[in-house]
C-alpha cells in the first residue's frame, strides 16, 4: 500500500538533514584548510601567519574572513539541494556530492590562481609582493582569500547537480 506525507517521523528527519550539513561543513572547512595551505606555496614570500599577528586590525580582517567563509559555508550546506531517500547512510554519506564539492573546490582554487598570475603579469607596476610591507595590508590579502574560498565552497555546496 502506497503511504501519503512523511514515512519517519520529522524529527528523525530533521535529524538526518542536520548530520549531512554538520558533515558537508566539515568537509568544506577542511577544504579552505587545503585551500590555505595552497595560499602559502603560491606565495612564499608573504609571510601571512607571522604578519597578520603583528596588527590587531590585520588579526580583525583574519577573523573577519574567516566568518564570511564558515557563514558562506554553512549555508551553502543547509541550502544545498537534497533529497531524504532510503537508506539513510547513503543520503548522509553522499559521495557524489562530496565528489562534486571537491572537483568544483579544486577546479575553482585553478582558475583562482590562474586568474591572480595573469593579473599580476598584467599589472607590472603594480608590485603585489609589496603587500607584505604591512600586516594590514596582508590581512586584507588573507580576508579576501577566505572570502574567495567561502564564496567558491558556496558554489560547490548549492550546484544544480
Amino acid at each position: 500500500m502506497y503511504t501519503l506525507g512523511l514515512v519517519a517521523p520529522f524529527w528523525v528527519i530533521v535529524l538526518i538533514w542536520l548530520a549531512k550539513v554538520i558533515l558537508l561543513a566539515l568537509i568544506s572547512t577542511l577544504l579552505a584548510w587545503l585551500g590555505i595551505r595552497v595560499l602559502d606555496a603560491i606565495t612564499p614570500h608573504i609571510h601571512q601567519r607571522q604578519r597578520i599577528g603583528e596588527d590587531p586590525v590585520a588579526t580583525g580582517l583574519f577573523i573577519a574572513g574567516f566568518f564570511i567563509l564558515v557563514g558562506l559555508v554553512i549555508h551553502g550546506a543547509i541550502t544545498a539541494l537534497t533529497t531524504v531517500v532510503p537508506p539513510i547512510l547513503s543520503y548522509i554519506f553522499d559521495f557524489r556530492t562530496w565528489g562534486l564539492l571537491a572537483i568544483s573546490f579544486v577546479i575553482s582554487l585553478l582558475i583562482g590562481i590562474a586568474l591572480f598570475y595573469i593579473v599580476d603579469k598584467l599589472t607590472p607596476k603594480i608590485p603585489f609582493v609589496s603587500i607584505n610591507q604591512s600586516p594590514v595590508a596582508v590581512g586584507i590579502y588573507v580576508f579576501g582569500y577566505l572570502v574567495f574560498f567561502g564564496l567558491i565552497l558556496h558554489a560547490a555546496l548549492t550546484g544544480p547537480l
